[in-house]
C-alpha cells in the first residue's frame, strides 16, 4: 500500500512538472515574430509588442473545429482575422510556419498544406511579425518590405489603419465577408465594400444583393448615417482621388481606445468599444438599428419613417403600384406616379412640371454626379424629360437621377433635401391642402379663443380653479396640452358608457383605466385621473410631456387628452390582450404565453428601452418598469406605458438625483432606493427583474421568506449550476437549454448591485441576439444576503411613505 501511495504521489509530481513546464513554452513563446525553420504549435502565440493582439490556434464556441486567428489579447475572445476559415483542422495538431520559399503555410498532423499566403515570387530570408496594429506581416529580412499582409485579405472586422478597398482599374479588392454564424467562421452570405462609382458609398450586399447602403460620402460623413459622427465613428476617412478608386480607413484620435467595425452574421456593420469598466464590448452604432435601414424597404417611390405607422408611404405625386400589398404590409413593389408629367406629353396641356421638396431624407440610390452650380443643376434637371429629381447635398455637389427613386429614408435630424419633379397639379393640390388647414386652423382660433375666454371668466371666479388650469396649459417644461389631439369630456364619457365599472381596465398610475369606443368605432382607453390627487396632476403632466416625443412600436401611443374644469383625461390605443402582469401572475395566467412569445415580448421590451435611453429626440429615464406596465398588442407584441414617473435627461447628463423617490417595491435598484440616484441603469435593473419574472412567472417579491427575492433565488441557481429549473415548469421544454441558461445570465447581468457593472440596453439586446456569444459572469445581484437584506427589510416594515437619508420614497406593490 505504501508504494502504491508513492508511485502515485511520483505521477502526480511528474504531471506538475509536465504542466509548469508547458507553462513556461508558452511564455517563451509569447513574442510578436516567427522566423525560417520556427513553427507556432497548438499552445503557443504570437503576442504583438504591447499585448494588444495575439496569433494562435482557437476553437469556435461549441466545436472542435480548429482554425489559426488574430484575437485581442483580452478576458473575451473576439477575433478579427481568420487564416483557414474555409478549411478548418479537425484535431489540435495544427502547426503554422514560413515554408522554405517565404509563403506562411498552416500545416495538419500528417504534414498536408491547409493554408497559404501562396506568394508567387520566392523568397529566402523572411519573418512574420504581428504588429499592435493587429496587422500579421510577412517581409523580407534583406529590406524590410512587405510581401503580404493579413489587413491586405481581411475576414469580417475592420481595424485601425486597415483600408477596405475598391480598384476597379486593377480589379482588386478588399472587403470584409460575414462569418457564417456566430460559431462558424466559414464565409457567410454578408459582405461589406466600398464603391467608388461618381460619389463613394458603402455597401452591404447579401449575395448579389444590396441589404444596406450608408448614402453618398460628403468630405467628412456618410450622408445616410445622421447619427455619424466623432462620438460615434472615431475618424472614418475616406479616399477617392482618382476614377473607379477608392478606399476608407479608420484612424483613431485616441490610441488608447479599442474599437473595431464588425460585419456580423445578420449583416449588421456594428462599432464597438471595449469597456475596461465592464470587461466587454459596448455597441455604439449598428447600421440596422431600425427597419428602414434596410435597402429598398418601401421600393421604388417609396419614403421610409421609423417613427411613422405604416413605416412607408408614396411621395406627394405618387400612389401604390399595389394597393392590395401596400395595405398587406408588403411595400417592395413602391409605388407609382400619379399624374404624368407635361414633358412627358405629346402636346403641352396645362402648366410646366415643377419641384417639389422633400427634406431631411437619406438621398436615393443610383445617382449621377455633374459638375454644376445649384441653379444649373435645378435648371438642368428641369429641362430633361429624363430626369426625375436632384439634390445639392453640401460638400458633394449636383446630383440627378433618371431611374427609379430607390432607398429614400426619412430621418428626424440631418440628412439632405431631395427635389423630385412633379406635375403642376400635384403642388397645386398640396397649396389648396396647406390653404384648407390655415382657414381650418384660424377658424378653429377663433372658437378657442371664444371658449378660453369663458373658461377664463369662469376660473377667475375661482382663484384654486384658476391655478390649477394655469398649471395644467403650462408645465415647468413649456408643454401645451394644446399641442395634442383634444376630446370633449361628453364624447369620452359616452365611449366608455359614462365610466361603467364593467368596462374598467385597470388602475393607472394616478387613476382609474376604462376600455371605450369612439362613434367611428376605434376602441381606446381612457385614463381618468382621481379627482382628490394633488400628486396625480403632476404625473399627468409629466407623462403628457414625456410621451408626446415618443413614437415607436413598443411605445404605447397617446392618441389624445380632455382637461375640462376638474375632468383631465389622456387617450391611448387600446391593448386587446391587456398588461403583462395577468399572464405572469394574474387572471390569464392559465392561458400559458409560450417561449417564442416570451421572447417576443422580451425583444420588444428591449428595443423600447433603448429607444428611450439612445435612439429618441431626448434622453428618457422611464423609472418604474413592471409587468403591469407592459401592454400586449393584438400580436401579444409589447408596449412600455404609463409614463407618469419618467424623467427627461438634458444635453450630456449621464445620471441625475432626487429628494422624492417613486417606484415599484422589488423593482428599485439599491443606487436608486437609498440615495435616489436614477440613470438608464435604473432602467437597466428594472427590465433585469422582468426578465427574470417571465422566465419564472414569479413576481420579485412574492417569496415567503422576505430575505429571498427572486433575484436572490436566481442567483442561488446560478452558483449551483441549476439556473434551468429557474424556468417554469409549463412552458419549458427539451432543447430550450441553452435560451434559458443565456437569457437568465443577462438578467443577473442586469440586476447586478453596482450600477456600472450593468449593460446598457444596447449590450443587452446583442447579447440577447447572440451577437455577443460569450456573455461575462455576472456578479452578484442587489438584495441578495446580509447586504441588502437590511434595506430591503426596511421597505416591508415600514408604511408606504417612510424617510431614508433624508430621501422620501414613495413605494407601490407591484400590480
Amino acid at each position: 500500500m505504501g508504494f502504491s501511495h508513492h508511485k502515485n504521489m511520483s505521477y502526480y509530481v511528474l504531471q506538475l512538472l509536465l504542466l509548469i513546464l508547458s507553462c513556461f513554452l508558452m511564455i517563451a513563446a509569447a513574442i510578436d515574430t516567427i522566423r525560417a525553420n520556427e513553427s507556432l504549435g497548438e499552445t503557443e502565440a504570437l503576442v504583438s509588442n504591447a499585448n494588444r493582439f495575439k496569433l494562435s490556434f482557437f476553437s469556435p464556441p461549441n466545436t472542435n473545429r480548429r482554425y489559426l486567428g488574430i484575437m485581442y489579447d483580452l478576458p473575451v475572445m473576439t477575433v478579427v482575422w481568420v487564416a483557414n476559415r474555409n478549411k478548418p483542422l479537425n484535431d489540435f495538431s495544427g502547426t503554422f510556419q514560413i515554408s522554405s520559399d517565404g509563403n506562411l503555410l498552416i500545416l495538419d498532423g500528417r504534414k498536408e498544406i491547409v493554408w497559404s499566403t501562396n506568394i508567387s515570387s520566392s523568397v529566402t530570408n523572411s519573418s512574420a511579425v504581428l504588429l499592435d496594429t493587429g496587422n500579421l506581416v510577412l517581409q523580407d529580412n534583406s529590406n524590410g518590405a512587405y510581401i503580404w499582409e493579413s489587413f491586405q485579405h481581411a475576414s469580417d472586422s475592420w481595424l485601425e489603419k486597415m483600408k477596405i478597398v475598391t480598384d476597379l482599374i486593377r480589379n482588386e479588392r478588399n472587403i470584409l465577408t460575414s462569418w457564417t454564424s456566430p460559431h462558424d467562421p466559414a464565409p457567410g452570405s454578408f459582405t461589406f465594400t466600398i464603391e467608388p462609382l461618381g460619389v463613394p458609398q458603402s455597401f452591404v450586399r447579401k449575395g448579389g444583393n444590396i441589404y444596406w447602403r450608408s448614402g453618398p460620402w460628403n468630405g467628412q460623413k456618410y450622408t445616410g448615417i445622421p447619427y455619424m459622427s466623432s462620438e460615434y465613428n472615431y475618424g472614418v476617412k475616406v479616399v477617392d482621388e482618382y476614377p473607379g478608386t477608392a478606399y476608407q480607413t479608420l484612424m483613431l484620435s485616441n490610441s488608447s481606445v479599442l474599437l473595431y467595425v464588425f460585419l456580423n452574421s445578420s449583416g449588421s456593420v456594428e462599432q464597438k468599444v471595449w469597456s475596461d469598466e465592464k470587461k466587454g464590448w459596448d455597441v455604439t452604432w449598428s447600421s440596422t438599428s431600425n427597419e428602414c435601414d434596410t435597402y429598398g424597404k418601401c421600393g421604388p417611390f417609396g419614403s421610409c419613417d421609423a417613427l411613422d405607422r405604416p413605416i412607408c408611404s408614396c411621395l406627394q405625386g405618387f400612389v401604390p403600384r399595389s394597393k392590395d400589398e401596400w395595405e398587406a404590409g408588403n411595400w417592395t413593389s413602391g409605388c407609382m406616379r400619379k399624374t404624368q408629367l407635361q414633358c412627358e406629353q405629346n402636346k403641352f396641356v396645362g402648366k410646366q412640371d415643377e419641384f417639389l421638396k422633400v427634406e431631411g431624407v437619406k438621398v436615393p440610390d443610383h445617382f449621377r454626379l455633374f459638375g454644376l452650380s445649384e441653379e444649373e443643376c435645378r435648371t438642368a434637371c428641369l429641362i430633361d424629360c429624363s430626369c426625375i429629381a436632384y439634390a445639392y447635398p453640401p460638400g458633394i455637389g449636383c446630383l440627378q437621377w433618371t431611374h427609379n427613386l430607390t432607398d429614400i429614408q426619412k430621418f428626424t435630424y440631418g440628412g439632405d433635401d431631395l427635389y423630385i419633379q412633379v406635375a403642376h397639379s400635384e403642388l397645386a393640390e398640396k397649396k389648396q391642402y396647406q390653404i384648407a388647414i390655415i382657414v381650418t386652423a384660424v377658424a378653429l382660433g377663433f372658437i378657442l379663443v371664444a371658449i378660453c375666454a369663458y373658461f377664463l371668466l369662469e376660473y377667475l371666479l375661482s382663484y384654486r380653479g384658476y391655478s390649477e388650469e394655469n398649471t395644467l396649459k403650462h408645465d415647468k417644461h413649456g408643454v401645451e396640452l394644446e399641442e395634442l389631439p383634444t376630446f370633449s369630456f361628453m364624447v369620452l364619457s359616452n365611449a366608455t358608457e359614462n365610466f361603467n365599472p364593467s368596462n374598467k381596465l385597470g388602475q393607472g398610475g394616478f387613476g382609474l383605466v376604462y376600455k371605450g369606443r369612439l362613434p367611428n368605432g376605434v376602441e381606446i382607453a381612457v385614463k381618468r385621473l382621481a379627482r382628490s390627487s394633488n400628486q396625480g396632476v403632476e404625473e399627468f403632466m409629466n407623462e403628457v410631456e414625456v410621451i408626446s416625443r415618443l413614437q415607436h412600436r413598443n411605445l404605447v401611443r397617446l392618441l389624445g387628452c380632455c382637461v375640462e374644469s376638474e375632468e383631465k383625461l389622456l387617450v391611448y390605443e387600446y391593448m386587446p390582450n391587456g398588461s403583462l402582469d395577468a399572464y405572469l401572475f394574474g387572471s390569464h395566467i392559465n392561458k400559458i404565453l409560450s417561449w417564442k412569445i416570451s421572447k417576443v415580448i422580451i425583444e420588444g421590451i428591449c428595443r423600447g428601452l433603448l429607444y428611450l435611453h439612445r435612439d429618441s429626440r431626448v434622453k428618457i429615464i422611464h423609472r418604474d418598469l413592471k409587468a403591469s406596465n407592459i401592454l400586449l398588442d393584438e400580436s401579444f407584441h409589447p408596449k412600455i406605458s404609463d409614463f407618469g414617473m419618467a424623467r427627461i435627461f438634458g444635453g450630456k447628463d449621464d445620471q441625475a438625483n432626487t429628494t422624492r423617490v417613486v417606484g415599484t417595491f422589488g423593482y428599485m435598484p439599491p443606487e436608486y432606493a437609498s440615495r435616489g440616484i436614477f440613470s438608464e441603469k435604473s432602467d437597466v435593473y428594472s427590465f433585469g427583474v422582468l426578465l427574470l419574472e417571465i422566465l419564472s412567472r414569479k413576481k420579485n417579491s412574492s417569496f415567503d421568506d422576505q430575505r429571498l427575492f427572486l433575484t436572490a433565488y436566481a442567483w442561488k441557481l446560478w452558483n449551483e449550476g441549476k439556473i434551468v429549473n429557474l424556468m417554469d415548469a409549463d412552458i419549458c421544454d427539451s432543447g430550450m437549454e441553452d435560451d434559458i441558461v443565456r437569457y437568465a445570465n443577462v438578467g443577473l447581468l442586469c440586476v447586478q448591485e453596482v450600477a456600472a457593472d450593468r449593460p446598457n440596453m444596447c449590450t443587452v439586446l446583442s447579447m440577447l441576439s447572440s451577437e455577443i456569444v460569450e456573455l461575462p459572469r455576472p456578479k452578484q445581484p442587489a438584495f441578495h444576503g446580509m447586504h441588502s437584506s437590511q434595506s430591503t427589510e426596511s421597505y416591508t416594515k415600514r408604511s408606504s411613505k417612510c424617510s431614508v437619508n433624508d430621501v422620501s420614497i414613495t413605494i407601490v406593490e407591484g400590480r
